[in-house]
């Protein structure tokens, strides 16, 4: 019986949520809340009075961070919410392939090839014009909820 090897597949990451619980009527415009399971960053709040039930509620108009869609969702300001981990990592940008993936720099020394080039127009041609250039290029990506995507880019002169 115990002359069979065992093969597990591992599938676990450390076990870290990807969002924690947060009290409704605590997050403010231009914190985080996952609305319809997407990441969001909150662009208004509003809160209604007691009601006859007792539960003043709570308004939220938010932005989804990776696609840029309005969402909205109304919560009642004592219960809790769940908000994404966000966070954001600056790399040197390295290389971009034909396929669409950039190559990127990690500050080990590392690279990391498993990014596309964002979808936003404006971002994309100034990445591609400035890489075209032969520019030292830092791209900021912001990561969430397991996606990560390029949101912002600075350049920090000529190679």
């Amino acid at each position: 019986m115990s002359d069979e090897e065992h093969h597990f597949e591992s599938k676990a990451d450390a076990g870290a949520s990807k969002t924690y619980p947060q009290q409704a009527g605590t997050i403010r415009k231009n914190g985080y809340i996952v609305i319809k399971g997407r990441p969001c960053k909150v662009v208004e709040v509003s809160t209604s009075k007691t009601g006859k039930h007792g539960h003043a509620k709570c308004h939220f108009v938010a932005i989804d961070i990776f696609t840029s869609k309005k969402l909205e969702d109304i919560v009642p300001s004592s219960h809790n919410c769940d908000v994404p981990h966000v966070n954001r990592t600056d790399y040197q940008l390295i290389d971009i392939s034909e396929d669409g993936f950039v190559s990127l720099l990690t500050d080990n020394g590392n690279t990391k090839d498993d990014l596309r080039l964002p979808t936003d127009d404006a971002l994309l041609t100034q990445i591609k014009d400035g890489f075209g250039e032969g520019k030292d290029l830092v791209v900021s990506v912001m990561s969430a909820m397991g996606e990560e995507q390029i949101c912002a880019l600075k350049d920090i002169g000529p190679k």
